[in-house]
């Protein structure tokens, strides 16, 4: 099976199946290459480019924002870019890189083509596919990521505000925001980012901030021993069939001198997460008709706001694999094998974005085992290969 170009229809049968587009998909066919499965895969992605969730990213986030982005295995993106890129956009520079990845190294790459069911038949699965067509694989390496699963928790009254709600993948620039009474929620990099950008660049905004924990900002350095440490917390549960936790979650959050410029400016004035949303805001007890719009601290209060913009992360994207019943009783999908990315019910199936393979941090080697755990099921030697260049 030789397939070099996007425009391909997908070929009606490949012994792996990859879904998805993004950082952990294509680690997964740069090491198929490498073992010796370059002509026995294909990648259907949803996204219209290159580029996977970063192609949709809001205009302002730069890769120095943005943690510099990960490189590929193989080719980083300083090689491909250029040694002066921190100040790039993301939404333009990471899909621009992963483009010409996938060109050096012939990956076999459709889109966009959506993934509407995953079922098994006979030895193997049929993927079922939204122009109504399907085609079929021996095995599956899902890696679809968290970008299509915006998660906004259930607070009682969000169905009577009558101001605006919105989720981080939403947001498009911080002048949509001129004039506005903006509650922010969230207690991740993206809300403290978003937070600061609002209060400093949408005139005449008031911009408040809460959320269920209060972060703890760290001084120094991140260290890979705490990149490692965080994988591990977030394998350890899905090893035992729990729902994950976002690596970033517990990854901490580092001072940068934006944020402590922030902190002196009083932009993040901190306070818990509201129990109840009303018609026109927020409030925390609310028993009584305390109403502080100003921001008081008071325990019983209510707070008026035009916007409430959510910034509390995503679930994971795997709703086109509910035919197959992987989830476990405890509301998770139990996972093993060396990096947790085999479906324990199903060795066939492999996870990457799920868990620890969640986020830059663990994409890479995650696409790697799962590429060495396809050559095994497959009966191939997983060697190094040589690689398109």
């Amino acid at each position: 099976m030789q397939i070099s170009s996007a425009a391909a229809r997908p070929a009606p049968h490949s012994d792996v199946l990859i879904i998805g587009g993004g950082q952990a998909a294509l680690s997964a066919a740069y090491f198929l290459h490498r073992f010796g499965l370059g002509d026995r895969y294909q990648m259907l992605d949803h996204a219209p480019g290159p580029g996977g969730a970063w192609q949709f990213r809001w205009p302002t986030l730069t890769l120095a924002t943005a943690n510099r982005v990960h490189d590929l295995p193989g080719w980083g993106l300083v090689e491909a870019v250029g040694l002066d890129c921190d100040q790039l956009p993301a939404a333009t520079a990471v899909p621009d890189y992963f483009g010409r990845y996938e060109e050096k190294f012939g990956l076999h790459v459709h889109r966009p083509v959506h993934v509407r069911a995953v079922r098994r038949e006979g030895d193997g699965f049929r993927a079922e596919l939204g122009d109504g067509s399907s085609v079929t694989s021996t095995l599956i390496i899902n890696a679809t990521g968290t970008w299509d699963r915006p998660f906004i928790p259930h607070i009682p009254g969000a169905a009577d505000f009558r101001g605006r709600q919105l989720h981080t993948h939403d947001y498009a620039s911080p002048a949509e925001f001129a004039g506005k009474r903006v509650l922010v929620v969230g207690a991740g990099i993206s809300a403290i980012q978003l937070l600061i950008e609002i209060a400093r660049e949408a005139p005449g905004s008031q911009t408040f901030w809460c959320s269920r924990r209060e972060p703890v900002f760290s001084t120094g350095p991140f260290t890979p021993e705490q990149g490692r440490e965080a994988v591990a917390r977030v394998e350890r549960r899905v090893r035992a069939g729990l729902p994950p936790t976002s690596v970033v979650s517990v990854t901490g959050l580092a001072l940068t001198p934006a944020i402590a410029a922030a902190q002196r400016d009083g932009i993040l004035a901190w306070r818990p997460m509201f129990t109840r949303i009303t018609e026109t805001g927020v409030c925390w007890d609310c028993g009584t008709n305390t109403r502080a719009g100003d921001g008081s601290d008071s325990t019983s209060e209510h707070l008026d706001v035009d916007v409430i913009f959510w910034n509390t992360g995503f679930r994971s994207a795997i709703d086109h694999l509910a035919p197959l019943r992987l989830r476990a009783p405890g509301g998770g999908i139990t996972m093993t094998g060396r990096l947790a990315t085999v479906v324990d019910a199903d060795p066939r199936i492999q996870l990457l974005g799920y868990g620890p393979s969640a986020s830059t941090i663990g994409a890479n080697r995650a696409g790697r085992e799962a590429a060495r755990v396809a050559a095994d099921l497959l009966g191939a030697s997983p060697h190094r290969q040589p690689v398109n260049k």
